[in-house]
């Protein structure tokens, strides 16, 4: 015996621990001459007085037979061991213990419930097998769900899948309302109504969608979030008739976008939703004339579309804009390039695009019969506004190809041309007749600067070459063309490069929606972090997760994060020519003359 033992008043002020699963699981199938019986003996197992079942029968003013027959139900609840009978002694276990002896299931308990549930089978046209109606009788029995309640859910169940109808799925339903902490008939009738009008909602979405099958239980978690969010029944009704097929995952990607719009309300969705139908007609239209694949419209309507008609730009002045755009071989970022200039002008009407694509078609056109004279010229905005400077100075489309047979063979014909037709203008010649003549050490001079090709020697073009003289500032200023013309290679090189690799992963569905998620991600989290700090962590392991899948999508093409950045061939000065500071790099290679 031990030295030391809780004196009397020490006990009275200790506590007697019920665990949860006695009072959810058992608790609700046992009358209160049982419960009592159970709690009371609990409490005495944490007590050195001698107190035998009589005592505690007297004690509690149930008969000595009634409290024996109660710890034979406890016993067959796996919740006590019956050591023995009589006198009675009992060992309690833990409620979780499956120690005690196998527990039967009467089937006296569950007679009206069987007759129920064989009307409901047979209605359906369902025969259970025996094994199956076990598995229900052991649900009730470990479950504190009503009898009636189970029916109900049975009943549901038959209606939603017919000759389908499974045991297991009724199981599954039933522990899902008890995990909810729904047992009674009044409790699973509300929740099985929530399901009605879910299903319902669902039926209808899976139509607009293209969707022919049964609603599926594992997709209202959908219809809970854009309630929870805001999102009116009417406006997702909407949403799923503007996408006309596709599946919920892509209808939810629409709702988010439209949640961070602030559009929840039905009319107003309907009337984004056009607007947005409208912007993706103008993408794929000025696209197609562009000649670039576009496959999902929403990052270039909300990095070009939205700007180029909040501007004031009509669809049809910008399918113009990227026809002339095509013809330089622009991409939307060369074309938006191309509409801010206009803007900054004050171009915004139809009439004034027109106006101005027209006087640039011109540009292009005898830009195009230049190259025929002196070789490779580059049509770009700034050769373009060259010839119109040129035009402007009043020469005639002559004198400006007089200028471009003199030029050939040049490092860099534009601005040989310039040169020449600026210094023509200074001397005031406006035709052929008033250019003046040249000595014959001009016309050695300028061999000299040209190459080994002498006064009236022939050019790879079929014309007299005509060589000019170059003082220390033109030569200057071709050497410094030329350096110009080497980066401006290397970076256009770079940048087509990478935006060809965007292309092609733009037009991968998997990159395209993890890229998608990814802006979207950042733009939550950028949120979360001001507004809920407590949902940060959950969208920063979300927006990890899509950037992962990014970089799957990315691995599957063989490109790399790095493939759709320009890569220049010098990290310096990222092919510009000159470092940080100002100081030019040493990276430009130097010719052996």
């Amino acid at each position: 015996m031990s030295f030391s033992a809780y004196s009397r008043e020490f006990t009275a002020n200790m506590y007697t621990t019920v665990e949860n699963q006695f009072i959810t699981k058992y608790l609700p199938q046992a009358d209160g001459d049982a419960v009592r019986a159970y709690l009371y003996g609990l409490y005495l197992c944490g007590c050195k007085d001698d107190f035998d079942a009589r005592a505690m029968a007297k004690l509690l003013k149930i008969d000595y037979a009634r409290l024996q027959e109660i710890f034979g139900f406890w016993e067959e609840c796996d919740l006590v061991r019956v050591l023995s009978k009589n006198p009675l002694f009992v060992e309690y276990l833990p409620v979780s213990s499956t120690a005690g002896k196998p527990k039967p299931v009467r089937a006296e308990k569950y007679s009206e419930f069987n007759r129920e549930l064989l009307k409901q089978l047979q209605k359906a046209g369902k025969d259970f097998k025996p094994y199956e109606h076990q598995r229900i009788l052991e649900f009730l029995e470990n479950y504190p769900m009503e009898q009636q309640a189970f029916l109900l859910i049975s009943e549901y169940c038959a209606k939603k899948d017919g000759e389908k109808l499974s045991s297991q799925h009724i199981l599954n339903k039933a522990k899902k309302l008890c995990e909810e902490h729904k047992y009674t008939y009044e409790q699973v009738e509300r929740e099985l109504a929530d399901f009605n009008e879910n299903e319902r909602a669902l039926s209808r979405i899976y139509s607009l969608l293209g969707i022919y099958k049964k609603p599926q239980e594992s997709d209202y978690p959908y219809l809970e979030r854009w309630r929870e969010a805001g999102m009116a029944q009417g406006a997702v009704l909407a949403a799923a008739a503007a996408l006309k097929k596709g599946s919920l995952s892509t209808l939810d990607a629409l709702i988010t976008e439209l949640l961070e719009k602030g559009v929840t309300g039905e009319k107003e969705t309907k009337e984004y939703l056009a607007a947005r139908e409208r912007k993706a007609e103008l993408v794929f239209a000025v696209a197609r004339k562009l000649s670039i694949r576009v496959q999902n419209p929403r990052a270039y309507i909300e990095e070009y579309a939205d700007k180029w008609l909040e501007h004031g730009y009509e669809p049809e002045s910008l399918v113009k804009i990227a026809s002339f755009c095509f013809k330089l071989g622009f991409d939307f970022a060369g074309m938006d390039g191309v509409v801010r200039a206009l803007y900054e002008a004050g171009i915004v009407d139809e009439e004034g695009v027109s106006s101005y694509v027209a006087a640039r078609e011109k540009q292009l056109k005898l830009l195009q019969s230049l190259q025929a004279v002196c070789g490779v010229v580059k049509k770009t905005m700034s050769a373009l506004d060259m010839v119109a400077a040129w035009k402007s100075w009043e020469f005639s489309d002559t004198m400006i190809l007089e200028a471009a047979k003199r030029s050939a063979g040049a490092t860099s014909p534009l601005s040989y041309m310039n040169k020449l037709l600026s210094e023509w203008k200074r001397m005031g010649v406006k035709d052929l007749a008033s250019i003046p003549e040249r000595t014959a050490s001009a016309e050695g001079a300028g061999s000299a600067v040209n190459g080994s090709g002498g006064a009236g020697s022939v050019s790879k073009f079929g014309t007299a070459r005509r060589t000019e003289y170059k003082s220390e500032a033109t030569i200057a200023a071709d050497l410094r063309s030329e350096r110009e013309h080497y980066y401006a290679v290397l970076r256009q090189k770079a940048q087509e490069q990478a935006e060809k690799n965007r292309r092609l992963a733009e037009s991968d569905a998997g990159f395209a929606e993890a890229d998608a998620s990814i802006k979207r991600g950042e733009i939550e989290l950028a949120k979360a972090e001001v507004f809920s700090p407590a949902s940060a962590e959950r969208l920063r392991r979300e927006l990890e997760a899509a950037r992962q899948k990014r970089l799957t999508a990315l691995k599957q093409l063989s490109l790399t994060e790095a493939d759709l950045a320009p890569k220049y061939v010098c990290a310096k000065c990222s092919d510009t020519g000159f470092l940080p500071d100002g100081r030019a790099c040493d990276c430009y290679p130097v010719k052996n003359n």
